[in-house]
């Protein structure tokens, strides 16, 4: 994982350009809470426009049909000091972060202390490993937390296989992104 330095390039796959994120249009009980995601990977912020226009449409944000999405490109400016966690693997405390924060009152101290940081980095549990993260979640795997289920359900998320994301999840996280273009990319060939 890169650390949140000056002149990071990031990016964030939607359904439309995003110029300036705003906290308050951001989505609950993500992987790190409620914040802005983007990703070092233009390829991971690529593969989620299709989500982006799903959950767009289904929402009524746009009309059915929409055959591209935008990646907004950002570059961190770091103009005042932010409080930042860096998950440097998918590890036992990285998926204890995650089943916080996708399911209420699971690690509750976990959620407690993560809700001090700006901004929270790790690797991406996407629609790939969205099954096994539910699975977990759910128990099938032993209870939430146990070291049977904590190690067989990171050895199926393949750690050494995930991207990267960071989550900005306060208002002057925000500002220290400088939005740098907006690319359309069509999902079908025209």
């Amino acid at each position: 994982m890169q650390e949140l330095v000056d002149g990071l390039i990031l990016y964030h796959g939607s359904y439309c350009e995003v110029r300036s994120p705003q906290i308050e249009k951001c989505a609950r009980r993500k992987d790190f809470g409620k914040g802005f995601y983007l990703t070092t990977s233009k390829e991971q912020a690529v593969s989620f426009l299709k989500t982006a226009i799903v959950k767009a449409e289904a929402g009524g944000v746009i009309e059915p049909g929409q055959e591209y999405g935008i990646v907004s490109t950002f570059e961190v400016r770091l103009n005042h000091e932010l409080s930042s966690y860096i998950f440097q693997s998918a590890d036992e405390d990285w998926l204890h972060c995650v089943a916080a924060h996708r399911k209420r009152n699971s690690f509750t101290e976990v959620e407690k202390k993560m809700s001090q940081y700006d901004v929270i980095a790790g690797k991406i549990a996407d629609d790939a490993t969205n099954r096994t993260l539910v699975a977990y979640i759910s128990g099938t795997y032993g209870k939430m937390g146990s070291k049977t289920a904590d190690d067989f359900c990171i050895s199926q998320l393949m750690p050494d296989r995930l991207k990267d994301q960071y989550c900005f999840k306060t208002a002057r996280a925000l500002e220290c992104l400088h939005f740098v273009e907006g690319e359309k990319i069509w999902l079908k060939k025209r």
